[in-house]
């Protein structure tokens, strides 16, 4: 049991108070103003000592010892019983006699207190393609810009403000097989920027060897507009959207923009927006290039690149 943030005494404090009674030979009141406690508490833990020993100078639970209107187990399993049988609150408390608080007390510590907990767990779907290039995991990411550094750093929420920097969008791609990472700074997240980023993109890939055949993309309005249709079709690639609401479905592209986040974004203190853009290629570089991958054995993403194994030997 922890002890109260507030006490004066711990069960250290309480046994150097028994010592200094009974062996260094003070009265309980002069132990007591040592202490800084009321001679009250300290005929408390005298007490307590001399009926339980060191046992009795321990904390104790604050629970009752008995109590009238606590509902049996029997009638605890029967509440959550019904819970799986979908019953609400309601039904279920008019059928066991208790009330509304107290059913949801019982189903909370049963951890089926809301519906969807009595679903099983959806089974992982994890794929991933043949080869390099057969399927590009796209999403963007909105910054805010800052002329200084911000609370994260600073610690006040007023000193590192930067009202009117606006924001930016770090449109993202990853390739399903490799995890070969790119991404690049657009000032919105319009179709026309998702499809200058996506010839961005492709040129990118095309420097490694890279054909992109698909790409994987959320039901966001920039990927549902017209000029980024167009782009796909002129440049060969299907298109391919997530199920609304799913964000699982392109759970690649998620996960490349935590890590952007952690290790690029937040990872250290920036003077300003424009110094973390321009830090931005030198770590999809070292992200491409020399950071273990734990999903391909703990090697770089490039390493999946037959055709750049030799360069990847020579190269630092």
């Amino acid at each position: 049991m922890n002890t109260h943030k507030n006490a004066r005494l711990t069960v250290h404090g309480r046994a150097l108070l028994i010592t200094r009674i009974l062996e260094h030979g003070l009265r309980p009141e002069e132990a007591a103003q040592a202490m800084g406690v009321s001679t009250r508490t300290a005929y408390k833990w005298l007490t307590r000592y001399r009926e339980e020993g060191m046992q009795g100078l321990e904390n104790r639970t604050s629970r009752p010892h008995h109590h009238p209107h606590a509902i049996c187990e029997e009638q605890r399993q029967r509440i959550i019983a019904k819970r799986y049988e979908r019953r609400i609150y309601r039904q279920i408390s008019s059928e066991e006699g208790v009330s509304p608080s107290t059913v949801a007390r019982v189903l909370r510590s049963a951890g089926v207190n809301r519906l969807s907990s009595l679903e099983p767990a959806r089974p992982s779907n994890r794929y991933e393609h043949d080869n390099p290039g057969d399927l590009l995991h796209l999403d963007i990411k909105k910054l805010g810009r800052f002329r200084k550094p911000g609370h994260r750093v600073t610690g006040s929420p007023q000193a590192g403000k930067s009202y009117g920097a606006g924001w930016e969008y770090v449109h993202m791609a990853i390739d399903d097989h490799s995890r070969i990472a790119w991404a690049t700074i657009c000032p919105d997240e319009s179709g026309a920027s998702a499809w200058r980023a996506l010839i961005a993109a492709l040129r990118y890939y095309r420097s490694l060897g890279i054909r992109i055949q698909r790409v994987l993309t959320d039901n966001g309005g920039c990927y549902r507009s017209g000029a980024f249709a167009r782009a796909c079709r002129r440049l060969g690639l299907k298109h391919r959207r997530t199920k609304p609401y799913t964000p699982r479905t392109n759970g690649k592209a998620e996960r490349w923009i935590q890590t952007a986040l952690r290790e690029w974004a937040y990872a250290c203190s920036y003077d300003n927006s424009a110094q973390r853009a321009e830090y931005l290629p030198v770590w999809i570089h070292q992200y491409n290039w020399h950071r273990p991958h734990s999903a391909i054995g703990y090697l770089p993403p490039i390493s999946r690149l037959p055709v750049m194994n030799n360069l990847l030997a020579l190269h630092t």
